[in-house]
Protein backbone atom coordinates (compact mmCIF):
# COMPACT_ATOMS: atom_id res chain seq x y z
CA UNK A 1 0.00 0.00 0.00
CA UNK A 2 1.54 3.29 -1.37
CA UNK A 3 0.26 5.87 0.97
CA UNK A 4 -0.56 3.71 3.98
CA UNK A 5 1.16 6.38 5.92
CA UNK A 6 -1.33 8.72 5.27
CA UNK A 7 -4.50 6.65 5.24
CA UNK A 8 -3.49 5.67 9.02
CA UNK A 9 -3.08 9.56 9.90
CA UNK A 10 -6.37 10.66 8.07
CA UNK A 11 -8.26 7.71 9.43
CA UNK A 12 -9.11 9.64 12.99
CA UNK A 13 -9.56 12.79 11.50
CA UNK A 14 -12.15 11.22 9.09
CA UNK A 15 -13.71 9.65 11.91
CA UNK A 16 -13.76 12.99 14.02
CA UNK A 17 -15.28 14.84 10.78
CA UNK A 18 -18.19 12.57 10.44
CA UNK A 19 -18.86 12.73 14.27
CA UNK A 20 -18.97 16.83 14.15
CA UNK A 21 -20.85 16.85 10.85
CA UNK A 22 -23.59 13.83 10.77
CA UNK A 23 -24.31 13.29 14.53
CA UNK A 24 -26.56 15.06 16.59
CA UNK A 25 -28.36 15.11 20.37
CA UNK A 26 -26.73 14.01 23.87
CA UNK A 27 -29.28 11.49 24.18
CA UNK A 28 -28.13 7.91 25.16
CA UNK A 29 -28.33 6.74 21.76
CA UNK A 30 -26.40 9.07 20.10
CA UNK A 31 -24.00 8.88 22.90
CA UNK A 32 -23.47 5.47 22.15
CA UNK A 33 -23.07 6.14 18.39
CA UNK A 34 -20.07 8.72 18.95
CA UNK A 35 -18.08 5.87 21.11
CA UNK A 36 -18.85 3.22 18.72
CA UNK A 37 -17.88 5.29 16.00
CA UNK A 38 -14.61 6.36 18.04
CA UNK A 39 -14.38 2.70 18.98
CA UNK A 40 -14.13 1.62 15.37
CA UNK A 41 -11.84 4.40 13.67
CA UNK A 42 -9.44 3.55 16.20
CA UNK A 43 -9.35 0.15 16.07
CA UNK A 44 -9.14 0.33 12.61
CA UNK A 45 -6.13 2.42 12.60
CA UNK A 46 -4.50 0.04 14.58
CA UNK A 47 -5.41 -2.94 12.09
CA UNK A 48 -4.01 -0.72 9.28
CA UNK A 49 -1.00 0.07 11.04
CA UNK A 50 -0.10 -3.35 11.41
CA UNK A 51 0.81 -3.33 7.69
CA UNK A 52 3.42 -0.44 8.37
CA UNK A 53 4.93 -3.15 10.82
CA UNK A 54 4.52 -6.01 8.61
CA UNK A 55 6.25 -3.98 5.53
CA UNK A 56 8.90 -2.72 7.47
CA UNK A 57 12.53 -3.25 6.62
CA UNK A 58 14.59 -3.10 9.92
CA UNK A 59 18.10 -4.00 8.12
CA UNK A 60 17.22 -0.62 5.82
CA UNK A 61 18.41 1.92 8.29
CA UNK A 62 16.87 5.15 5.78
CA UNK A 63 13.25 6.17 6.13
CA UNK A 64 10.66 3.60 4.54
CA UNK A 65 7.54 4.23 2.99
CA UNK A 66 8.27 7.85 2.25
CA UNK A 67 5.35 10.14 0.83
CA UNK A 68 5.97 13.72 0.04
CA UNK A 69 3.87 15.81 -2.03
CA UNK A 70 4.06 20.13 -2.32
CA UNK A 71 1.95 21.75 0.26
CA UNK A 72 2.26 25.47 0.88
CA UNK A 73 4.26 27.96 -0.51
CA UNK A 74 7.43 25.86 -0.76
CA UNK A 75 6.58 23.85 1.65
CA UNK A 76 6.29 20.20 1.94
CA UNK A 77 4.10 17.56 3.45
CA UNK A 78 6.99 14.75 4.05
CA UNK A 79 5.81 11.80 5.82
CA UNK A 80 7.59 8.70 6.65
CA UNK A 81 9.27 5.59 9.18
CA UNK A 82 12.58 4.45 10.31
CA UNK A 83 13.20 1.89 13.27
CA UNK A 84 13.28 4.53 15.50
CA UNK A 85 9.91 6.08 14.97
CA UNK A 86 8.11 2.75 13.78
CA UNK A 87 7.56 1.30 16.72
CA UNK A 88 5.91 4.67 18.39
CA UNK A 89 3.64 4.98 15.76
CA UNK A 90 2.42 1.35 16.69
CA UNK A 91 2.13 2.24 20.32
CA UNK A 92 -0.01 5.25 19.69
CA UNK A 93 -2.83 2.92 17.39
CA UNK A 94 -2.30 0.32 19.99
CA UNK A 95 -3.49 2.43 23.01
CA UNK A 96 -6.18 4.66 21.77
CA UNK A 97 -8.61 1.86 21.13
CA UNK A 98 -8.28 0.98 24.72
CA UNK A 99 -8.51 4.91 26.05
CA UNK A 100 -11.68 4.97 24.07
CA UNK A 101 -13.26 2.00 25.87
CA UNK A 102 -11.91 3.02 29.72
CA UNK A 103 -14.38 6.02 28.25
CA UNK A 104 -17.48 4.11 28.21
CA UNK A 105 -18.51 5.64 31.52
CA UNK A 106 -18.26 8.86 30.35
CA UNK A 107 -21.75 10.70 29.83
CA UNK A 108 -20.93 14.71 29.76
CA UNK A 109 -20.54 15.92 25.77
CA UNK A 110 -19.77 12.83 24.72
CA UNK A 111 -19.13 13.36 20.78
CA UNK A 112 -16.64 16.42 21.71
CA UNK A 113 -15.16 14.12 24.30
CA UNK A 114 -14.56 11.34 21.51
CA UNK A 115 -13.84 14.88 18.08
CA UNK A 116 -10.28 15.19 20.68
CA UNK A 117 -9.37 12.09 21.31
CA UNK A 118 -9.43 11.10 17.52
CA UNK A 119 -8.35 14.61 16.34
CA UNK A 120 -5.70 13.77 19.37
CA UNK A 121 -4.62 10.53 17.67
CA UNK A 122 -3.95 11.88 14.52
CA UNK A 123 -1.58 14.57 15.88
CA UNK A 124 0.13 12.23 17.96
CA UNK A 125 0.51 9.85 14.64
CA UNK A 126 1.92 13.26 12.59
CA UNK A 127 5.00 13.80 15.11
CA UNK A 128 6.31 10.32 14.92
CA UNK A 129 5.98 10.70 11.05
CA UNK A 130 6.93 13.84 9.77
CA UNK A 131 10.13 14.43 7.85
CA UNK A 132 9.81 18.45 7.73
CA UNK A 133 10.85 20.53 10.24
CA UNK A 134 7.50 22.91 10.09
CA UNK A 135 5.33 19.63 9.36
CA UNK A 136 6.61 18.24 12.50
CA UNK A 137 6.51 21.62 14.48
CA UNK A 138 2.53 21.98 13.48
CA UNK A 139 1.64 18.10 14.78
CA UNK A 140 4.43 18.80 17.72
CA UNK A 141 2.16 22.02 19.13
CA UNK A 142 -0.98 21.38 17.72
CA UNK A 143 -1.52 18.18 19.98
CA UNK A 144 -1.38 20.81 22.62
CA UNK A 145 -4.54 21.82 21.84
CA UNK A 146 -7.11 18.63 22.35
CA UNK A 147 -5.37 17.42 25.23
CA UNK A 148 -5.81 21.46 26.98
CA UNK A 149 -9.27 20.40 26.10
CA UNK A 150 -9.61 17.68 27.22
CA UNK A 151 -7.69 18.56 30.81
CA UNK A 152 -10.09 21.64 30.80
CA UNK A 153 -13.50 20.46 30.25
CA UNK A 154 -13.71 16.83 31.18
CA UNK A 155 -11.18 17.07 34.20
CA UNK A 156 -11.51 17.34 37.80
CA UNK A 157 -11.98 20.53 40.47
CA UNK A 158 -9.06 22.18 39.45
CA UNK A 159 -9.29 21.69 35.90
CA UNK A 160 -8.71 25.10 34.58
CA UNK A 161 -5.19 25.46 36.58
CA UNK A 162 -3.80 22.28 35.68
CA UNK A 163 -4.91 22.79 31.92
CA UNK A 164 -3.60 26.09 31.36
CA UNK A 165 -0.34 25.37 33.30
CA UNK A 166 0.47 22.24 30.77
CA UNK A 167 -0.25 24.85 28.07
CA UNK A 168 1.61 27.42 29.04
CA UNK A 169 4.93 25.63 29.96
CA UNK A 170 4.92 23.35 27.15
CA UNK A 171 3.71 25.69 24.67
CA UNK A 172 6.63 28.27 26.19
CA UNK A 173 9.23 26.11 25.86
CA UNK A 174 8.16 25.31 22.23
CA UNK A 175 8.95 29.35 21.51
CA UNK A 176 12.49 28.51 21.54
CA UNK A 177 12.56 25.32 19.33
CA UNK A 178 10.56 27.39 16.47
CA UNK A 179 13.56 30.10 16.47
CA UNK A 180 16.01 27.24 16.14
CA UNK A 181 14.23 26.11 13.29
CA UNK A 182 14.31 29.63 11.79
CA UNK A 183 17.83 29.83 12.55
CA UNK A 184 18.63 26.40 10.89
CA UNK A 185 16.23 26.78 8.13
CA UNK A 186 18.65 30.43 7.58
CA UNK A 187 21.48 28.04 7.60
CA UNK A 188 20.70 25.23 5.46
CA UNK A 189 18.28 26.40 3.07
CA UNK A 190 15.84 23.29 4.09
CA UNK A 191 13.58 22.05 5.87
CA UNK A 192 13.81 18.45 5.14
CA UNK A 193 14.56 15.96 8.09
CA UNK A 194 16.30 13.91 5.77
CA UNK A 195 18.95 16.70 4.22
CA UNK A 196 19.09 18.35 7.79
CA UNK A 197 20.38 15.45 9.74
CA UNK A 198 23.23 15.49 7.04
CA UNK A 199 23.23 19.01 7.14
CA UNK A 200 26.81 19.94 9.29
CA UNK A 201 25.84 23.31 11.84
CA UNK A 202 28.79 25.47 12.78
CA UNK A 203 30.55 24.27 16.20
CA UNK A 204 32.52 26.74 16.22
CA UNK A 205 32.81 28.27 19.48
CA UNK A 206 32.53 32.29 20.40
CA UNK A 207 31.41 34.47 23.34
CA UNK A 208 28.64 36.23 23.42
CA UNK A 209 28.16 39.47 26.36
CA UNK A 210 31.64 37.68 28.03
CA UNK A 211 29.91 34.42 28.02
CA UNK A 212 32.06 31.56 25.42
CA UNK A 213 29.90 29.21 24.20
CA UNK A 214 31.81 26.20 23.61
CA UNK A 215 30.15 23.94 20.44
CA UNK A 216 29.05 27.30 18.97
CA UNK A 217 25.66 27.60 17.15
CA UNK A 218 25.12 23.86 17.94
CA UNK A 219 24.82 24.13 21.07
CA UNK A 220 22.47 27.09 21.44
CA UNK A 221 20.31 25.15 19.06
CA UNK A 222 20.71 22.17 20.92
CA UNK A 223 19.38 24.54 24.05
CA UNK A 224 16.16 25.42 22.49
CA UNK A 225 15.31 22.38 20.89
CA UNK A 226 16.36 20.99 24.53
CA UNK A 227 13.56 23.25 26.02
CA UNK A 228 10.79 21.72 24.57
CA UNK A 229 11.73 18.20 24.78
CA UNK A 230 12.58 18.59 28.28
CA UNK A 231 9.64 19.92 29.15
CA UNK A 232 7.53 17.35 27.09
CA UNK A 233 8.94 14.39 28.63
CA UNK A 234 9.22 16.15 31.52
CA UNK A 235 12.74 16.39 33.20
CA UNK A 236 13.66 17.77 36.56
CA UNK A 237 12.70 20.40 37.33
CA UNK A 238 10.56 21.46 34.57
CA UNK A 239 8.57 18.70 35.54
CA UNK A 240 6.04 20.40 38.05
CA UNK A 241 2.97 20.18 35.54
CA UNK A 242 2.60 16.98 34.94
CA UNK A 243 1.46 15.52 38.54
CA UNK A 244 -1.05 18.17 38.47
CA UNK A 245 -1.96 17.78 34.99
CA UNK A 246 -2.53 13.86 35.68
CA UNK A 247 -4.26 14.29 38.68
CA UNK A 248 -7.22 16.61 36.95
CA UNK A 249 -7.46 14.66 33.76
CA UNK A 250 -10.23 12.22 33.10
CA UNK A 251 -8.50 8.72 33.34
CA UNK A 252 -8.32 8.31 29.25
CA UNK A 253 -6.54 11.41 29.46
CA UNK A 254 -3.83 10.54 31.53
CA UNK A 255 -3.19 7.32 29.84
CA UNK A 256 -2.62 9.01 26.48
CA UNK A 257 -0.46 11.60 28.41
CA UNK A 258 2.16 8.93 30.26
CA UNK A 259 1.92 6.22 27.02
CA UNK A 260 2.63 8.25 24.43
CA UNK A 261 2.55 12.65 24.81
CA UNK A 262 5.66 12.22 27.20
CA UNK A 263 7.23 9.98 24.76
CA UNK A 264 7.46 12.75 22.09
CA UNK A 265 10.17 14.40 24.08
CA UNK A 266 12.36 11.45 24.26
CA UNK A 267 11.73 10.95 20.39
CA UNK A 268 12.75 14.60 19.41
CA UNK A 269 16.30 13.89 21.91
CA UNK A 270 16.91 10.38 18.95
CA UNK A 271 15.54 12.60 15.76
CA UNK A 272 16.99 16.22 16.39
CA UNK A 273 19.30 16.56 19.14
CA UNK A 274 21.77 13.94 18.74
CA UNK A 275 21.69 13.44 14.75
CA UNK A 276 22.01 17.33 13.85
CA UNK A 277 23.43 18.91 17.15
CA UNK A 278 26.03 16.22 17.57
CA UNK A 279 28.67 18.67 19.08
CA UNK A 280 26.34 20.59 21.38
CA UNK A 281 24.72 17.20 22.71
CA UNK A 282 28.47 16.38 23.88
CA UNK A 283 28.91 19.57 25.65
CA UNK A 284 25.40 19.02 27.39
CA UNK A 285 26.21 15.46 28.00
CA UNK A 286 27.47 15.78 31.57
CA UNK A 287 24.63 17.88 32.81
CA UNK A 288 22.13 16.03 31.01
CA UNK A 289 23.45 12.88 32.56
CA UNK A 290 23.51 14.50 36.03
CA UNK A 291 19.64 15.83 35.27
CA UNK A 292 18.50 12.47 34.98
CA UNK A 293 20.11 10.67 37.88
CA UNK A 294 18.61 13.76 40.19
CA UNK A 295 15.52 13.06 38.51
CA UNK A 296 15.15 9.26 39.22
CA UNK A 297 16.12 9.74 42.57
CA UNK A 298 14.24 13.13 43.47
CA UNK A 299 10.89 12.30 41.85
CA UNK A 300 11.23 8.79 43.97
CA UNK A 301 11.49 10.50 46.85
CA UNK A 302 8.58 12.78 46.26
CA UNK A 303 6.12 9.85 45.07
CA UNK A 304 7.19 8.04 48.75
CA UNK A 305 4.75 10.83 50.43
CA UNK A 306 2.49 11.09 48.18
CA UNK A 307 -1.54 10.46 48.93
CA UNK A 308 -2.94 10.70 45.86
CA UNK A 309 -2.44 7.58 44.04
CA UNK A 310 -2.34 9.27 40.16
CA UNK A 311 -0.17 11.91 41.65
CA UNK A 312 2.36 8.82 43.17
CA UNK A 313 2.50 7.16 39.47
CA UNK A 314 3.04 10.78 37.98
CA UNK A 315 6.53 11.23 39.59
CA UNK A 316 7.07 7.82 38.97
CA UNK A 317 6.71 8.59 35.46
CA UNK A 318 9.09 11.32 35.55
CA UNK A 319 11.34 9.12 37.33
CA UNK A 320 11.50 6.36 34.26
CA UNK A 321 11.57 9.20 31.68
CA UNK A 322 15.12 10.07 33.76
CA UNK A 323 16.35 6.96 32.56
CA UNK A 324 15.04 7.55 28.71
CA UNK A 325 17.43 10.85 28.81
CA UNK A 326 20.16 9.02 30.51
CA UNK A 327 19.94 6.27 28.00
CA UNK A 328 19.57 8.70 25.15
CA UNK A 329 22.88 11.08 25.82
CA UNK A 330 24.72 8.18 26.73
CA UNK A 331 25.22 8.14 22.91
CA UNK A 332 26.20 4.16 22.91
CA UNK A 333 23.96 1.01 21.75
CA UNK A 334 23.21 0.13 25.06
CA UNK A 335 21.71 3.03 26.15
CA UNK A 336 19.90 4.07 23.14
CA UNK A 337 18.52 0.51 22.67
CA UNK A 338 17.50 0.85 26.43
CA UNK A 339 15.62 4.19 25.93
CA UNK A 340 13.32 3.20 23.16
CA UNK A 341 12.56 0.25 25.09
CA UNK A 342 11.87 2.10 28.26
CA UNK A 343 9.70 4.34 25.97
CA UNK A 344 7.71 1.62 24.49
CA UNK A 345 7.65 -0.13 28.07
CA UNK A 346 6.51 2.38 29.71
CA UNK A 347 4.01 3.12 27.33
CA UNK A 348 2.26 -0.13 28.30
CA UNK A 349 2.73 -0.36 31.99
CA UNK A 350 1.92 3.58 32.94
CA UNK A 351 -1.89 2.98 30.56
CA UNK A 352 -2.27 0.07 32.96
CA UNK A 353 -1.79 1.87 35.94
CA UNK A 354 -3.50 4.66 35.33
CA UNK A 355 -6.54 2.64 33.79
CA UNK A 356 -5.98 0.38 37.44
CA UNK A 357 -6.66 3.61 39.74
CA UNK A 358 -9.63 4.68 36.96
CA UNK A 359 -11.36 1.32 38.13
CA UNK A 360 -11.47 2.01 41.42
CA UNK A 361 -12.13 5.80 40.83
CA UNK A 362 -15.09 5.31 38.83
CA UNK A 363 -16.63 3.26 41.86
CA UNK A 364 -15.44 5.36 45.11
CA UNK A 365 -14.89 8.34 42.98
CA UNK A 366 -11.90 9.08 45.05
CA UNK A 367 -7.85 8.91 44.23
CA UNK A 368 -6.77 9.52 48.61
CA UNK A 369 -4.76 6.45 49.30
CA UNK A 370 -6.44 6.18 52.46
CA UNK A 371 -9.92 5.88 51.54
CA UNK A 372 -8.62 2.28 50.34
CA UNK A 373 -7.62 -1.13 52.12
CA UNK A 374 -8.42 -4.52 51.38
CA UNK A 375 -9.74 -4.85 48.05
CA UNK A 376 -8.33 -8.54 47.55
CA UNK A 377 -10.99 -9.50 49.64
CA UNK A 378 -13.43 -8.12 47.05
CA UNK A 379 -11.67 -7.77 43.98
CA UNK A 380 -9.18 -10.80 43.66
CA UNK A 381 -9.05 -10.51 39.45
CA UNK A 382 -7.65 -6.62 40.19
CA UNK A 383 -5.58 -7.07 43.22
CA UNK A 384 -3.70 -9.49 40.58
CA UNK A 385 -3.25 -7.25 37.50
CA UNK A 386 -2.89 -4.49 39.51
CA UNK A 387 -0.05 -6.31 41.16
CA UNK A 388 1.18 -7.57 37.69
CA UNK A 389 1.49 -4.03 36.60
CA UNK A 390 3.33 -2.94 39.77
CA UNK A 391 6.05 -5.49 39.41
CA UNK A 392 6.51 -4.15 36.10
CA UNK A 393 6.84 -0.68 37.38
CA UNK A 394 9.61 -2.08 39.51
CA UNK A 395 11.34 -3.73 36.97
CA UNK A 396 11.09 -7.17 37.57
CA UNK A 397 12.72 -9.48 35.21
CA UNK A 398 10.03 -11.43 33.17
CA UNK A 399 8.47 -8.34 32.76
CA UNK A 400 9.34 -5.35 30.08
CA UNK A 401 10.09 -2.88 32.61
CA UNK A 402 12.87 -4.37 33.66
CA UNK A 403 14.93 -4.61 29.99
CA UNK A 404 15.00 -0.77 29.24
CA UNK A 405 16.02 -0.34 32.91
CA UNK A 406 18.84 -2.51 32.52
CA UNK A 407 20.35 -1.31 29.17
CA UNK A 408 20.03 2.31 30.26
CA UNK A 409 22.01 1.28 33.10
CA UNK A 410 24.46 -0.45 31.26
CA UNK A 411 24.86 2.54 29.02
CA UNK A 412 25.37 4.96 31.13
CA UNK A 413 27.65 3.14 33.33
CA UNK A 414 30.04 3.43 30.00
CA UNK A 415 30.36 6.50 30.23
CA UNK A 416 29.87 8.01 33.54
CA UNK A 417 29.45 5.58 36.67
CA UNK A 418 28.98 8.11 39.03
CA UNK A 419 25.63 8.63 37.59
CA UNK A 420 24.88 5.09 37.08
CA UNK A 421 25.55 4.81 40.67
CA UNK A 422 23.16 7.72 42.13
CA UNK A 423 20.66 6.29 39.33
CA UNK A 424 20.41 2.68 40.16
CA UNK A 425 19.43 3.69 44.22
CA UNK A 426 16.30 4.74 42.04
CA UNK A 427 15.28 1.26 41.09
CA UNK A 428 15.57 0.37 44.96
CA UNK A 429 13.07 3.72 45.79
CA UNK A 430 10.93 2.64 43.13
CA UNK A 431 10.15 -0.50 44.70
CA UNK A 432 9.46 1.16 48.12
CA UNK A 433 6.53 3.45 46.76
CA UNK A 434 4.99 1.10 44.24
CA UNK A 435 4.65 -1.55 47.09
CA UNK A 436 4.17 0.80 49.67
CA UNK A 437 1.20 1.89 47.17
CA UNK A 438 0.24 -1.55 46.94
CA UNK A 439 -0.08 -2.61 49.92
CA UNK A 440 -2.12 0.12 51.37
CA UNK A 441 -4.40 -0.40 48.53
CA UNK A 442 -5.17 -3.78 48.07
CA UNK A 443 -4.06 -5.66 51.13
CA UNK A 444 -4.73 -5.49 54.62
CA UNK A 445 -8.64 -6.02 56.28
CA UNK A 446 -11.69 -4.90 54.86
CA UNK A 447 -13.07 -2.48 57.58
CA UNK A 448 -14.04 0.42 55.59
CA UNK A 449 -17.84 -0.11 55.29
CA UNK A 450 -17.96 1.46 51.49
CA UNK A 451 -15.79 -0.92 50.32
CA UNK A 452 -17.71 -3.80 51.43
CA UNK A 453 -19.75 -3.59 48.32
CA UNK A 454 -17.31 -2.47 45.76
CA UNK A 455 -17.41 -5.02 42.49
CA UNK A 456 -14.09 -6.83 40.68
CA UNK A 457 -13.47 -6.11 37.34
CA UNK A 458 -16.58 -6.06 34.90
CA UNK A 459 -15.96 -8.01 31.22
CA UNK A 460 -14.79 -4.41 29.58
CA UNK A 461 -12.09 -3.61 31.82
CA UNK A 462 -10.67 -7.44 31.76
CA UNK A 463 -10.94 -6.55 27.85
CA UNK A 464 -8.78 -3.23 28.46
CA UNK A 465 -5.96 -5.00 30.70
CA UNK A 466 -6.04 -7.87 28.27
CA UNK A 467 -3.19 -6.53 25.34
CA UNK A 468 -1.49 -4.72 27.94
CA UNK A 469 -0.62 -7.82 30.35
CA UNK A 470 0.57 -9.39 26.79
CA UNK A 471 2.33 -7.13 25.73
CA UNK A 472 4.43 -6.31 28.89
CA UNK A 473 4.81 -9.82 29.83
CA UNK A 474 5.74 -10.76 25.89
CA UNK A 475 8.43 -7.64 25.49
CA UNK A 476 9.54 -8.91 28.95
CA UNK A 477 10.72 -12.37 27.99
CA UNK A 478 11.16 -11.89 24.37
CA UNK A 479 12.36 -8.03 23.87
CA UNK A 480 14.14 -8.65 20.47
CA UNK A 481 10.59 -7.88 19.19
CA UNK A 482 11.46 -4.61 19.77
CA UNK A 483 15.41 -4.46 19.81
CA UNK A 484 15.35 -6.21 15.79
CA UNK A 485 13.55 -3.36 14.54
CA UNK A 486 15.35 -0.60 16.54
CA UNK A 487 19.13 -2.14 16.43
CA UNK A 488 19.77 -1.25 12.57
CA UNK A 489 18.81 2.60 12.89
CA UNK A 490 20.31 2.87 16.48
CA UNK A 491 23.43 1.58 15.05
CA UNK A 492 23.43 4.16 12.58
CA UNK A 493 22.89 6.97 14.57
CA UNK A 494 25.57 6.55 16.75
CA UNK A 495 28.01 5.66 14.19
CA UNK A 496 27.03 9.36 12.16
CA UNK A 497 27.00 10.51 15.42
CA UNK A 498 30.69 9.65 15.95
CA UNK A 499 31.45 10.48 12.77
CA UNK A 500 30.16 14.30 13.23
CA UNK A 501 31.67 14.50 16.33
CA UNK A 502 34.74 13.88 14.68
CA UNK A 503 34.50 15.98 11.74
CA UNK A 504 33.90 18.82 13.43
CA UNK A 505 36.55 18.28 16.04
CA UNK A 506 39.01 18.25 12.78
CA UNK A 507 37.36 20.99 11.36
CA UNK A 508 37.45 23.22 14.37
CA UNK A 509 41.49 22.18 14.84
CA UNK A 510 41.48 23.12 10.82
CA UNK A 511 40.34 26.50 11.79
CA UNK A 512 42.16 26.73 15.00
CA UNK A 513 45.39 26.44 12.66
Amino acid sequence: MDNILSIVLVIPAIAALILLIFLRGEDAAAQRNAKMVALFATTITFLVSIGIYTGFDPENTGFQMVEEHAWLMGLKYKVGVDGISVLFVLLTTFIMPLTILASWAVTDRVKEYMIAFLLLETLMLGVFMALDLVLFYLFFEAGLIPMFLIIGIWGGKERIYASFKFFLYTFLGSVLMLVAMVAMYADAQTTDIVTLMGHQFSSESFSVLGIYIVGGMQTLMFLAFFASFAVKMPMWPVHTWLPDAHVQAPTAGSVVLAAILLKMGGYGFLRFSLPMFPVGSEVMTPLVLWMSAIAVVYTSLVALVQEDMKKLIAYSSVAHMGFVTMGIFAANQQGVDGAIFQMLSHGFISAALFLCVGVIYDRMHTRDIEAYGGLVNRMPAYALVFMLFTMANVGLPGTSGFIGEFLTLMGAFQVNTWVTAVAATGVIFSAAYALWLYRRVVFGDLIKESLKSIRDMNSRERLIFAPLIAMTLLLGVYPSLVTDVIGPSTTALISNYDTALAAAEAANQFAAN
